[in-house]
């Protein structure tokens, strides 16, 4: 049973059998249309993102599985701060504010995929990324509210985060 896996980054949703998709699993004889559906029911939650997408072909019997990931930390920042993109200029010119639950709502989304010990670590590396995007948290730099989770102001948010 030789599988074959092919790997897409794909707007969530909106998968077609145009390239990338058509032209890798066209030669596989498989039915791309059908790949495609279920691609695009499986991320249709992910509406607008970039989301890491694994087609798992058994060449054999011509039968598959998909398999998606989950959109990286920068995109899950955009949609919850309802902004375009990162700022050019992180720290001088902030382009857009989440809460404290959103960061950590996030980070227990993205856990799986991090190399995060703790979801303590996995807020930590989030509020990097809103740092070197120009998004503030709770209206404070980003900086400050590492250091805020080092110190242990937020351990009873994150401790209830990790029981739901």
């Amino acid at each position: 049973m030789p599988e074959k896996t092919l790997k897409f980054l794909i707007p969530g949703g909106e998968a077609n059998a145009g390239p990338p998709i058509g032209p890798a699993l066209g030669p596989l004889g498989l039915n791309v249309l059908q790949v495609v559906e279920e691609i695009n029911k499986q991320t249709s939650e992910f509406k607008g993102m970039r989301v890491p997408v694994e087609v798992i072909v058994d060449t054999d019997t011509k039968s598959f599985r998909v398999k998606v990931g989950t959109p990286t930390t920068t995109a899950l920042i955009v949609k919850e701060a309802g902004i375009e993109k990162g700022s050019s200029q992180p720290n001088a010119d902030f382009v857009g504010n989440l809460t404290m639950q959103q960061v950590v709502k996030i980070a227990k989304l993205k856990m799986p995929d991090m190399r995060a010990k703790s979801l303590k670590a996995a807020v930590k590396q989030v509020l990097g990324t809103c740092l070197s995007m120009g998004v503030t948290v709770d209206g404070k730099r980003a900086k400050e509210v590492i250091k805020e989770v080092d110190e242990g102001k937020y351990d009873q948010l994150i401790a209830e985060a990790e029981e739901s």
